[in-house]
């Protein structure tokens, strides 16, 4: 028996999935759910498909992240070093608002480094106005440089949002972090809606939403099909989807939380894709401890989009040389 083969190799564009992936705001979970209890091939091919018809499947987009003011968080996230109810067994210091010149001057080794969208963070319930002048300035900053520009500073007023949209953010980050069944296990100084009414606000003054959440919190499976079913059944899905994997941090009270099967973290990845065709889905906290391997499933599963740099907030991740020499090896390159 002899197999045909053609003399060149067929370009992502070629090999495309010739039906426009439907894209929808209207799942409910029994739908999510059983999407999770596909076979995991049959998951991946479907997730792939749709990828491919958005995305460039060889192509991640690297966004880097700075804290701009660490810790002293009012805040209980059960997750988070930040807090301030959690510090002291975190050992974690607070600072002060970084002064705009050092954040433009990191934003400059990010982007030659290699990234195209530079994100600052801030340890607030919400930012006080007297720092907004300051924050306008790191935004007209980096945006000089090349950069797209992203900001997480907590919830917002509409002053501070129209000031922030004028002043060139391109995108601002604020995730659900899990479902709203299960968020009062996590969270209890700050509302779900809270969270959904600061998406809205951000939207409605044109700035792009990039919103997802945290998973291996000790949630059930229903649980992330939930906040994925938050995610998309926005009036407009998030224009980025960052999925996070717990960093169990000592001190927090998460630290001993049971760790996440692998399979079921791309699971989640595959799942983000489908119902989120045209959003960057971006592997975001825990890259650390996962394999090359593994990685490379979530690209498969539909990620395009990483953290990239040595540091998020007080996490670490995965040096920039190894994501290159990852990229190389899946004859990856960045977008």
């Amino acid at each position: 028996m002899t197999i045909s083969t053609t003399s060149a190799a067929a370009s992502p564009a070629t090999i495309k999935s010739s039906t426009t992936p439907v894209v929808r705001r209207d799942w409910v979970q029994s739908e999510i759910l059983a999407l999770f209890d596909r076979p995991l091939m049959d998951l991946l091919y479907e997730a792939q498909q749709v990828h491919r018809h958005y995305h460039d499947p060889n192509k991640v987009q690297l966004s880097q992240l700075i804290s701009i003011k660490t810790g002293g968080c009012a805040e209980d996230c059960a997750y988070c070093s930040q807090a301030s109810s959690h510090q002291t067994g975190t050992g974690l210091t607070a600072t002060k608002l970084l002064e705009v010149e050092r954040v433009v001057a990191s934003a400059k080794k990010a982007k030659d480094g290699g990234a195209s969208r530079y994100c600052m963070g801030a340890a607030w319930t919400s930012p006080k106005d007297r720092d907004l002048d300051s924050l306008v300035a790191m935004v007209q900053g980096v945006k000089e440089l090349g950069l797209e520009t992203c900001m997480t500073l907590g919830m917002l007023t509409d002053h501070q949002t129209a000031e922030l949209k004028k002043a060139g953010l391109d995108y601002y980050n604020h995730n659900v972090d899990t479902s709203e069944e299960y968020y009062s296990k996590i969270i209890t100084t700050r509302s779900y809606q809270d969270r959904i009414d600061t998406l809205e606000r951000v939207r409605a003054a044109g700035i792009n939403v990039c919103s997802g959440g945290i998973v291996g919190m000790g949630e059930s499976r229903a649980d992330r099909a939930g906040m994925l079913r938050t995610l998309a059944n926005l009036p407009e899905h998030p224009d980025s989807v960052p999925i996070n994997m717990l960093v169990a941090v000592p001190g927090t009270p998460l630290e001993n939380v049971e760790k996440l099967d692998p399979f079921e973290f791309v699971r989640t990845i595959a799942a983000a894709r489908i119902m989120m065709p045209m959003a960057e889905v971006r592997l975001s906290a825990g890259r650390q401890s996962m394999s090359e391997e593994l990685q490379a499933m979530c690209f498969f599963a539909g990620a395009s989009s990483i953290f990239y740099g040595e540091q998020l907030l007080t996490t670490p991740n995965p040096e920039n040389n190894k994501d290159m020499a990852l990229f190389k090896k899946l004859g990856v390159s960045p977008a």
